[in-house]
């Protein structure tokens, strides 16, 4: 791992081992209300001192940056696994099913990927439950972010129906769809893993864009884009500065995961 890399790789770490650790470090919780002392800035006791309604800001931090982390992984995997499925398929199988797949993904990244986004969110119901809203918000991520992926891993999968080890497959017996799952996927994997990785920040990104919209996860849960929506009451950065954590964080495990997803691992 080179010198850029590893200290991305431990700020990612820390990052995460901490929202991890949110039970222990803020017992109180993202939703308690501290009615005696609303706004209050930070304190013993409040370490990022309490929003307007008395909730304790440390907490909501540490608890929205665990739902970022772990469910921008997830969307990230449906969204691989259907870039696999219709890009490396297509790729694979070529002629028709190649022109086809390659016209409806250019169909699909030429709409303005965001507005989809939040289209589809806005049609939904709004008024649902909090854990409910963070599948309903993470699973459109994954299920409209496959296109990009698609169609790199259909010009890698066509790359691979000459090689020597197909024609071999195929000289053996071993034809169809079997033939992609034990020989033309496996050897996806390493554009499989480039796809995964990159899509990760893109889909904290959207999630932080929806929630500054109203229409990412609901509350009391937290997320950075709620987060961050607090924000537009903020007056002076100067008078509450710690209020502006939650976007140097954000802007911190971007910056980490850009310096972690280096070249190397992009060509990979």
């Amino acid at each position: 791992m080179n010198a850029a890399r590893m200290p991305a790789c431990v700020v990612l770490l820390a990052v995460c081992a901490l929202s991890a650790a949110a039970p222990w470090l803020a017992p109180a919780g993202y939703a308690k209300q501290f009615r005696e002392a609303p706004g209050s800035p930070p304190s013993r006791q409040h370490l990022l001192g309490t929003d307007e309604i008395g909730r304790d800001r440390f907490a909501r931090v540490l608890y929205g940056t665990r739902i970022s982390l772990l469910l921008a992984p997830a969307a990230a995997l449906i969204s691989t696994l259907l870039a696999a499925l219709v890009g490396g398929l297509a790729g694979y199988l070529g002629g028709i099913w190649l022109r086809l797949a390659t016209g409806f993904t250019d169909l699909f990244l030429s709409l303005p990927w965001l507005f989809l986004l939040i289209t589809v969110r806005a049609v939904l119901p709004l008024n649902v439950s909090p854990v409910f809203s963070v599948l309903i918000t993470f699973l459109i991520l994954g299920l409209l972010g496959w296109a990009a992926s698609a169609r790199v891993l259909a010009t890698s999968a066509q790359s691979l129906r000459s090689s020597d080890f197909i024609v071999q497959a195929r000289a053996s017996g071993l034809y169809g769809f079997r033939l992609f799952l034990v020989h033309v996927l496996p050897n996806l994997k390493p554009v499989l893993y480039a796809q995964f990785w990159i899509s990760i920040p893109v889909f904290i990104l959207s999630e932080a864009n929806l929630g500054i919209l109203g229409l990412g996860v609901a509350e009391p849960l937290p997320s950075w884009g709620s987060l961050l929506r607090e924000l537009e009451g903020l007056v002076s950065f100067r008078e509450e500065p710690w209020r502006l954590v939650p976007l140097l964080l954000l802007i911190i495990v971007m910056t980490s995961f850009q310096m972690f997803l280096s070249k190397e691992e992009v060509a990979a």
